[in-house]
């Protein structure tokens, strides 16, 4: 059984503005369709559940290179 794809959610874009990732410390792009925060230098998504971005690095997927 494969889990369906989270509905889009929107996010505060002051949020946003203000959320680095926790590893890095660097800025976070917004995948509207995935419903992920996307770290490009720790190569993580880091889910976004409920409106609540998830922002532990255990909790994030691993991207592929």
């Amino acid at each position: 059984m494969t889990q369906a794809a989270p509905p889009p959610v929107d996010v505060d874009p002051r949020l946003l503005e203000v959320l680095v990732c926790p590893v890095t410390r660097g800025p976070l792009d917004y995948d509207r369709a995935a419903g992920e925060l996307i770290s490009r230098a720790a190569k993580l998504a880091y889910p976004i559940r409920d409106g609540v971005p998830i922002m532990l690095p255990e909790e994030a997927r691993a991207l592929a290179e």
